[in-house]
């Protein structure tokens, strides 16, 4: 038997199946826009910690995906873990979930949440790209390169835009900052294991939940030692749920969906719509204000955006090699 290896275009269009394209990334706009409501859920959950929520999203969301998994793709699920090729990717991808969750969630705790986020957001889709062009899976085009750019500079003049408005004071500590690229190092780790056993053939939402689920497991102590009388409350497990099904499991879901037609390099830059969303849901729902600097931020991020999921003049091409399976 033989398999296609491809060397994939980093484009907003490069599936040689446009509509597919554009119907995956349409589906990471949606999960991302999911994830951007988790800030202000959040908020609501008194006495919540972020190493809890953290947790439980993921112990929910791993559930959640898994039950998915086997109820509507159990074939699917078992030929993944049973093929031996698959379970470095899923170890590696496991793994890296669970390491971005907590190096983030710590990063955030030393050098601030607008930090923590600007860095980790911000770095994710160039350390895809890296290791897209590490691998030889990827060709980097100067469209993936000028929206990529103006994304993360948007990112960063809407979070930091916050501060100069008069946000919470952060401090750029060394420490901090570290654990926040640690953070978006194994985002893009996750995002590229994913997208390569999904275009390897195997089943998105079989990936998905065997990922999630994976990682669930060395996160079960992390919410045993962390403060978790929030979740014993009424509104504390609505919160718990919808953080864990909707955002996480949903979230998640659709963006493994979307990696069947979106390379991991386009797909982590459409992840940068999560802050954009953050900003409108505080603006609208907790009175926060939107700065002059904020707003212009905003503005340059969602062109970005457009930018990279627009349909491209020219055809897009993928280039097939055949190797021995």
């Amino acid at each position: 038997m033989s398999q296609r290896t491809f060397v994939r275009r980093a484009s907003g269009n490069d599936s040689p199946a446009p509509a597919r394209a554009r119907a995956g990334g349409a589906g990471i706009l949606v999960a991302a826009s999911l994830w951007g409501t988790t800030g202000t859920v959040q908020t609501f959950a008194d006495g919540s910690s972020p190493f809890s929520v953290a947790a439980i999203r993921i112990i929910i969301g791993g559930l959640t995906l898994l039950a998915l998994a086997a109820a509507t793709r159990r074939e699917g699920l078992r030929r993944l873990v049973a093929d031996r090729r698959n379970l470095p990717l899923l170890a590696l991808g496991a793994g890296a979930i669970a390491v971005y969750q907590t190096a983030f969630f710590v990063a955030a705790g030393r050098t601030g949440v607008a930090v923590g986020t600007i860095v980790t957001i911000g770095s994710a889709p160039v350390f895809t790209g890296l290791i897209g062009l590490a691998a030889r899976r990827t060709v980097l085009t100067g469209r993936w390169a000028l929206a990529t750019a103006g994304a993360v500079t948007g990112c960063t003049l809407l979070v930091g835009g916050g501060l100069a408005d008069g946000g919470q004071e952060t401090g750029v500590e060394p420490a901090g900052i570290a654990l926040a690229l640690l953070a978006g190092l194994a985002y893009a780790v996750y995002a590229t294991a994913a997208s390569v056993l999904i275009t390897r053939g195997e089943d998105d939402r079989a990936v998905a939940g065997a990922l999630f689920a994976a990682a669930a497991v060395p996160l079960v102590p992390v919410l045993l030692a962390a403060p978790a009388g929030w979740l014993l409350t009424g509104s504390g497990a609505l919160i718990a749920l919808y953080l864990g099904v909707v955002t996480t499991g949903l979230g998640y879901q659709l963006f493994a969906r979307g990696l069947r037609g979106t390379p991991a390099t386009t797909a982590t830059t459409l992840t940068l719509a999560e802050p954009a969303v953050a900003a409108v849901l505080g603006t609208v729902l907790l009175d926060e204000a939107l700065g002059g600097l904020a707003a212009g931020g905003l503005a340059l991020l969602a062109a970005s955006l457009v930018v990279l999921v627009a349909p491209a003049r020219g055809s897009l091409r993928r280039q097939g090699t055949r190797t021995a399976r």
